[in-house]
């Protein structure tokens, strides 16, 4: 049994799929979960939305206006406080 036997029966691949393995666990733990499909501009904290995607508050206040959540008076009061 000497290293013919490890050439010809296959065994050489067990290394190689160590080292594969091993590589594929560093991206894994280097690229912070840019490998899941996520797109670049990926926020990794998640208590902010993005710019583009997120409401001012006068636009919410609107809005809540529009719906009758709230007075006209309670409108001009928000809205006031909000533009000061």
């Amino acid at each position: 049994m000497g290293s013919q036997f490890f050439v010809w029966s296959g065994m050489w691949i067990f290394p190689v799929i160590g080292i594969i393995v091993m590589l594929f666990v560093f991206y894994m733990v280097f690229s912070r979960g840019r490998f899941s499909g996520c797109s670049s501009s990926y926020d990794y904290n998640r208590n902010f939305k993005d710019d583009k995607n997120s409401e001012s508050a006068l636009d919410i206040l609107n809005k809540r206006y529009v719906n009758s959540e709230i007075s006209k008076e309670d409108f001009e009061r928000m809205k006031k406080d909000i533009i000061s």
